[in-house]
Order: C-alpha cells, then sequence, then structure tokens
C-alpha cells in the first residue's frame, strides 16, 4: 500500500488506472468503513481511501478539535483490507485562502441535518468534489447512515455531470444494533445502553410498516415515545428525494432520526 500527502504523486499513482474504486472518510475507521472498501476491493482495479478531517463541515461549538483520530490504526486496517493507497492530506493541502465555494442546493441542505447545522453541507460538498477532481474515481462508495449526505452527492454528480458511479452501501451495525459511527466512542456504558433506544425505535417503525400502518404521524409517534428518554433533534419520514410523506411510499422511504445522548450526537435511518 502507498501512502501518500501530495496531490501531485497520488495523481501519478493513477495515471492510466481504468477502474478505480474510492471511499473518502475522516478516519477513526471501523468496521461500517471496511465494508466500503470490501465492496470498493470487489468493484475495482485501485482502491484509494482519503482520511481528512475536513474542517469547513464543521459549525463554530462542533467537535471538530476533538474529532476521533488513529492515523496508525487505520494504516494498519488499510492493509489488511487491501487497500492500494491511502491519500491523508493536510488543511493546507485541500485549501486556499479566498476559494471558489461550492454551495449545496437551498432546499435539500437546510433541512433534516442541515436544519441545525447552517452551511454543513456546503462543506460537505466543497470537499467531495475536491477529491473527485483530483482521483477521477470510476466508483465512490458512501454508507447509507449519513443519507442525506449520499442523496446531495448524487445530485452533485448529477448537476456537475461528473461521470462517477456513486454506490450506497448498507448501514453496518455492532451486535447490540446500534449503527456503527466514529462517534459511537464518547459514550459511556450507560449512554450506550441509552442509544439502544435509537435501533429499537427504527425497529418499532418497520414493524408497524409490516403491520400495514402506513400513516407517518403514528408512526413517528410511536418512535418517539421508545426515544422519550433521549433529547430528540428530529424524527422524519422521507422519499428518495428527501421530500417529507404523509404516507409511507414503499420503496421510496428513508425513516431518519437524530438525537443528543448528553454531548454526544448520533444520527440512524432506514431505507424502505
Amino acid at each position: 500500500m502507498k501512502i501518500t500527502s501530495n496531490i501531485k504523486e497520488l495523481k501519478s499513482l493513477l495515471t492510466n488506472k481504468k477502474q478505480i474504486g474510492f471511499i473518502p472518510t475522516m478516519g477513526a475507521l471501523h468496521n461500517g468503513h471496511i465494508s466500503l472498501i470490501k465492496q470498493a476491493r470487489k468493484d475495482n482495479e485501485i482502491v484509494v481511501v482519503s482520511i481528512f478531517v475536513n474542517p469547513t463541515q464543521f459549525l463554530i461549538g462542533e467537535d471538530l478539535d476533538k474529532y476521533p483520530t488513529q492515523l496508525q490504526k487505520d494504516i494498519q486496517i488499510c492493509k489488511q483490507y487491501k487497500v492500494d493507497i491511502l491519500f491523508a492530506p493536510t488543511k493546507d493541502t485541500m485549501y486556499q485562502n479566498d476559494e471558489v465555494l461550492i454551495k449545496a442546493p437551498i432546499l435539500k441542505s437546510f433541512i433534516l441535518e442541515g436544519r441545525g447545522r447552517p452551511g454543513h453541507f456546503d462543506g460537505v460538498l466543497q470537499i467531495v468534489l475536491k477529491f473527485f477532481n483530483i482521483i477521477n474515481p470510476t466508483n465512490a462508495y458512501f454508507g447509507k447512515k449519513d443519507a442525506q449526505q449520499l442523496i446531495l452527492i448524487k445530485q452533485m454528480v448529477e448537476n456537475l455531470f461528473l461521470d462517477i458511479d456513486i454506490i450506497g452501501c448498507e448501514i453496518v451495525r455492532d451486535t447490540d444494533g446500534l449503527a456503527l459511527s466514529s462517534r459511537n466512542v464518547y459514550l459511556s456504558k450507560d449512554e450506550r445502553k441509552l442509544a439502544l433506544n435509537i435501533p429499537n425505535s427504527l425497529k418499532i417503525a418497520s414493524q408497524m410498516i409490516k403491520n400495514n400502518i402506513l400513516d407517518c404521524n403514528k408512526i413517528i409517534s410511536e418512535m418517539t415515545k421508545k426515544l422519550q428518554k433521549l433529547n430528540i433533534e428530529y424524527i422524519f419520514i422521507v422519499n428518495h428525494n428527501l421530500d417529507i410523506l404523509k404516507k409511507i411510499e414503499l420503496n421510496n422511504t428513508i425513516i431518519l432520526v437524530a438525537v443528543k445522548i448528553n454531548s454526544t450526537r448520533l444520527i440512524d435511518n432506514i431505507w424502505l
């Protein structure tokens, strides 16, 4: 595996490569990231992983300074799962002063995650587009846990006529059902138990739908009861275009949850 922080070197390494799979990450790799790497390894000639904690997607007061980092462990994980190139640039490599900026679509970026995090998706799309332009991947892999991010990246690729396939991969959960996240390390033992109400609320929603209860307000009401011990930021039921639904549409529905447990913010969802 080649490790580089230099853009020219990375481009040179990728010259004449026909099938490139790319996984952008902020490090602190876990089994969710590994599932993306495994899929990319199956699909592509070359697999590139980036590790970069992107400052432009964090708002003032968010956890940029304490975001978990474990570069040496991440390197070993990438080697183990046969990543070809690990790109780990610095902030000065990726950003200059007075840059051309990318703006996320207004309607889709100021709901859900964007409602309380204005500008977050501007930063996400800015860095992802930079990586796409550097690496020119054939396929790029993103987890469905960040559902809104995945949908906005797909829209960016479509709107800017980029020749890249965006592949959404299923959420990976721990043995207790909690969706894997780099932020799970912040949870104490008791907080972890409380956090299990998140996937359990989604199970309730899924069972209601199986029982042909398709009224979104009824489903949200039952989920709210399950999550009452947590600080609920939102529960939304939307279609795959992020439009809010009143009634479940099979094969075109995402149920999304965001909560805070003390200072730790967690998100989860199911795609139906």
